[in-house]
C-alpha cells in the first residue's frame, strides 16, 4: 500500500482509493481501515491530516482543494459516516460520486443518525453498491473489489 495524506500531492499509477467522510469530531477511523487494507497494492489516498493548520486562514481552501483534486483523480471511492457528525460534506460528495460508475464503496456505523437515508439513496442511485455496518465489512469489499482487478501476470495493465 502506498499511503498520501493531504496535503500531500499523490498523481502515481496505482490503482487508488479516496478515503472519504467523517473528518472533524470524529473518530480516527481512516488509520484503521489503512491498516485493513496494508497488504493492496493500491494507493489510498487519506483527506485527514495529521495536523490541521488552524491558525492558517488559507487551510482551509488548501484542504478543499486537495480534497476536490483527489477525489476526482482516485480509482475508486469509500465512505464511512461515523456516528459523531452528520458528514454533510461527505454526504455531498458521495451524492456527486454516485452519479458516476466509478468503484464505490459506502459504509455507515450503525449509530449514524441518517443511515436510513444513505442506504435508499444509495441503492437508488447505484443497485450495485451494498451499504455495509463495519469497516471490516468495507475493507473486505475494497481487498475483493482490487483482488478480482489485479493486472495477472501476463497481462498489462
Amino acid at each position: 500500500m502506498h499511503y498520501i495524506d493531504a496535503p500531500i500531492e499523490y498523481d502515481g499509477h496505482l490503482p487508488s482509493i479516496f478515503l472519504a467522510g467523517g473528518i472533524t469530531g470524529c473518530e480516527l477511523w481512516q488509520s484503521q481501515i489503512a491498516e485493513m487494507l496494508s497488504n493492496e497494492d493500491i494507493a489510498v489516498l487519506n483527506p485527514r491530516r495529521e495536523n490541521f493548520p488552524m491558525s492558517d486562514p488559507d487551510a482551509a481552501e488548501e484542504q478543499i482543494r486537495w480534497e476536490f483534486r483527489h477525489l476526482a483523480r482516485a480509482t475508486a471511492a469509500l465512505f464511512w459516516f461515523p456516528p459523531q457528525s452528520l458528514c454533510p460534506i461527505a454526504l455531498y460528495e458521495l451524492g456527486k460520486w454516485s452519479a458516476g460508475s466509478r468503484p464505490l464503496f459506502v459504509g455507515t456505523d450503525p449509530g449514524y443518525q441518517r443511515q436510513v437515508d444513505v442506504k435508499i439513496q444509495t441503492a437508488l442511485a447505484r443497485p450495485d453498491v451494498s451499504v455495509v455496518h463495519s469497516l471490516q465489512d468495507l475493507s473486505e469489499q475494497v481487498i475483493t473489489h482490487f483482488g478480482q482487478n489485479a493486472a495477472k501476470p501476463d497481462e498489462t495493465p
